[in-house]
């Protein structure tokens, strides 16, 4: 019988128009910005689609088969968890960083909260080998993938042969991922014109286009930079952000600016997941930037809300939920 493969025509955003194709099976919504990800080295199908599906539901990936991608991303919360404010791995361990959101990814030039991926289809790589997420090694799994009588069918659906490597793993799994486009909120429903915001909303749009926007770009509702946001160093990880990785002063507790799509279901928020709810981060935006060299320049002004404003604020951030991208079961788990 043929699989339900997840078609990446971008869960019902294919009825409401697209500008430039740039692979068949992957097409831009309207007014979106060209996608980063260069598509001729990595052609999407529908049999490698499913093929990283299902590896990314799979604990196999991990080194005692009791984590998968799914443990800390899981659709309902637009694929990241809630449960926790950082990560959690194998053996109960611990990690240092709530995890991101995943959404919209063919848009990212640097993954990771420090962005110390700079690529995609590389990316798999360090949760797999992570001592604190999956504490595997890429040639193990590869091994592992090789001896499934499944895997070995999936893989010559997929590429012509039964043959598990690592850069196909990878790739796989990757081109999974860039299925996951996120683009028929109520806001997407506005811009096209379907709907209308309500009073609450449309004030709260306004309020985030003067505060919130330069960082937050429209339509991904981030422009992909490191900023440092104003909060205090957490004293128990003392991470210093993207500094990390550069080494250049200047980088020093700035943190990729995430998305604010479906925003509503991601939380707790921030890279360590100190924030619960929404009240929570706009009082932080409002009454409590922690001011060092390297804060923000968009914070450098203060940010005056006062409490009508914030809820406006929020009601507008609720529309940018999308309910076909966190129900859609060509994203779940492979039956």
């Amino acid at each position: 019988m043929k699989k339900n493969y997840p078609l990446l025509v971008i869960a019902f955003c294919i009825f409401y128009g697209f500008k430039d194709q740039i692979d068949p099976l992957f097409k831009v919504p309207e007014n979106w910005p060209k996608p980063v990800y260069d598509f001729k080295k990595n052609p999407l199908s529908e049999e490698k689609i499913f093929l990283g599906r299902t590896l990314f539901y799979d604990p196999v990936l991990s080194r005692d088969g009791t984590i998968s991608c799914e443990s800390c991303h899981l659709q309902y919360t637009a694929f990241t968890h809630i449960d926790h404010t950082t990560s959690h791995g194998i053996d109960g361990k611990i990690g240092n960083r709530n995890s991101p959101a995943l959404m919209n990814l063919a848009w990212s030039r640097d993954l990771m909260w420090d962005g110390s991926v700079h690529h995609i289809d590389a990316q798999a790589i360090s949760p797999i080998e992570n001592p604190l997420e999956m504490d595997e090694k890429l040639s193990h799994v590869v091994s592992k993938l090789n001896h499934s009588k499944k895997y070995r069918g999936l893989f010559y659906r997929a590429y012509g042969d039964s043959t598990a490597t690592g850069e196909r793993t990878l790739k796989s799994l990757s081109q999974f991922l860039l299925t996951l486009v996120s683009c028929d909120s109520k806001y997407d429903r506005v811009m096209r014109h379907e709907e209308k915001f309500n009073e609450y909303e449309q004030k709260g749009y306004q309020l985030f286009k003067v505060n919130c926007a330069a960082c937050h770009t429209e339509p991904l509702f981030t422009n992909g930079s490191f900023q440092n946001n104003g909060l205090e160093p957490d004293k128990f990880f003392k991470d210093g952000g993207r500094i990390k990785i550069t080494g250049n002063k200047n980088d020093s507790l700035a943190f990729k600016v995430p998305t604010l799509r479906n925003i509503e279901l991601s939380y707790p928020y921030m890279h360590d997941g100190r924030f619960k709810n929404l009240q929570m981060v706009l009082f932080h935006y409002t009454n409590n930037i922690y001011r060092t060299k390297t804060l923000s320049k968009h914070l450098k002004k203060e940010i005056v809300l006062n409490e009508q404003d914030k809820n406006n604020l929020i009601a507008f951030l609720k529309t940018l939920t999308d309910e076909t991208f966190t129900r859609n079961p060509k994203f779940s788990y492979p039956q």
